[in-house]
């Protein structure tokens, strides 16, 4: 005895899947219906399947019509999917506003879809009050680049958020930080020292503001052994990256604004740093205040022209956790192959919520400042996040609160920095305090 409909339909309900629009042609003009049973069938030759329902109206087009596309719809188009699905019959005109328009069968494709395949039928096959329809596909294209709409038990949503299994933080802003304030430079390259030692990499140059001062040179010349992959400098110019070259330093970084022209002004550093065997990090400045578009555009831009990492910088701290899930996951998508990091701004106190989102949302690595003392998140707060969430990071945070702890003196006021009071350093090894004696 079969099992009953109800039933059926309340496991097969269980079973999660992506949301298609299936599309095809008539006398009368386009017609779509939204559909979740499809599956791919073959690479060589390239054929898909989809099974519809023999009462709809749209099994009877594509039976007539012998073509149909497949439109796989993204985590932002639920409002497309329920209206294909029926949901606005108020709606004549299901394509009304959408960006359609024909492939090679005459059928349909969404041009916002995260893809599309338009396909010829080859063969039809019973499958009880449905039909199998398998199409060879003819042309095929991927629009955008995020995350899939997903069905689940009635519900539409999208991936749930995974945490990586690591992370890693550096500091982009002490040197520079200390510097303007006018601290003894001695300190400042055993600050500088210490974190380094702690297997955090350090910005300790910035070339685009000048040349490096003798103190500066000295620092470096005293680090040499710390290795050249934990020092960088913000270069602006090719002559830049070869005087970073010369100082040892093992990455640069490179400044852009939140657009594809600017981006591509980047190309002579990042070949120049590249003949030199150095590694590129491209922030790209003002990411989440600006034209979101733009800001994509000047991601894929940086990645197109090989940048090892893009760092989106919000100095400024403009993001909420709400605009860092909507931008970071397309992102990612983005700067592929290249890694995505962010440099969070902590103006508004929002930045270890965003700072969690974006490790939910790809993000593995973050560029920090010891004690927020330039406003953006604080390295040991973001080392003790990762900690909490049982996220692998290759620093040493009891070296780091260590030398959170000894900056504070030196910088002469309270550190921005939430966390370096909840953990005892362990003993060994400390920071001598500046200005002072164990």
């Amino acid at each position: 005895m079969a099992v009953d409909a109800a039933t059926f339909r309340s496991v097969l309900g269980q079973w999660p899947s992506g949301v298609t629009v299936v599309t095809t042609v008539a006398d009368d003009g386009w017609h779509g219906m939204t559909a979740s049973s499809f599956n791919s069938v073959s690479l060589e030759p390239p054929l898909v399947s989809v099974c519809l329902a023999k009462k709809i109206y749209t099994h009877t087009l594509i039976e007539r019509s012998g073509v149909f596309a497949v439109n796989i719809l993204a985590k932002d188009q639920a409002a497309i999917g329920k209206r294909f699905a029926g949901q606005q019959p108020e709606l004549t005109d299901r394509f009304a506003g959408l960006h359609a328009s024909t492939a090679e069968s005459g059928a349909p494709v969404l041009g916002d879809a995260l893809g599309w395949l338009d396909c010829r039928v080859v063969h039809a096959y019973e499958g009880g009050d449905h039909t199998i329809f398998v199409g060879e596909v003819l042309a095929a294209d991927t629009p955008r680049l995020t995350a899939p709409l997903l069905f689940h038990s009635r519900a539409w949503g999208q991936f749930a958020d995974l945490l990586p299994a690591d992370a890693a933080v550096v500091d982009t802003g002490i040197a520079a930080a200390l510097r303007a304030k006018g601290a003894d430079p001695r300190r400042v390259t055993e600050l500088v020292s210490a974190l380094r030692d702690a297997g955090v990499a350090v910005r300790v140059l910035d070339l685009a503001a000048g040349a490096p001062s003798e103190d500066e040179l000295a620092a470096l010349r005293a680090d040499r052994d710390a290795g050249p992959g934990t020092a960088s400098a913000l270069v602006a110019t090719p002559e830049h990256v070869e005087a970073a070259a010369a100082l040892g330093v093992g990455v640069v970084e490179v400044a852009v604004a939140a657009d594809a022209a600017a981006a591509e002004a980047a190309r002579p550093v990042i070949e120049a740093a590249h003949e030199r065997g150095l590694a590129v990090s491209a922030l790209i400045a003002g990411f989440f205040s600006g034209d979101p578009a733009a800001a994509l555009d000047a991601c894929a831009a940086l990645a197109a022209l090989g940048a090892d990492e893009i760092c989106l910088d919000d100095a400024e701290g403009a993001a909420t956790p709400l605009s860092v899930r909507e931008l970071l996951q397309e992102a990612v998508s983005r700067t592929k192959p290249a890694p995505l990091s962010v440099r969070l701004g902590d103006q508004s106190g929002l930045a270890l919520a965003n700072a969690l989102t974006a490790l939910k949302s790809g993000v593995r690595r973050f560029h920090a400042t010891l004690g927020g003392v330039d406003g953006v998140v604080a390295l040991e707060d973001v080392l003790y996040l990762v900690s909490t969430l049982e996220v692998e990071a290759p620093a040493d945070r009891d070296a780091v609160v260590r030398a959170a702890r000894a900056l504070a003196p030196l910088w002469g006021a309270p550190l921005n920095g939430r966390t370096t009071r909840l953990q005892t350093p362990a003993p060994a090894d400390p920071l001598i305090p500046m200005g002072g004696t164990p």
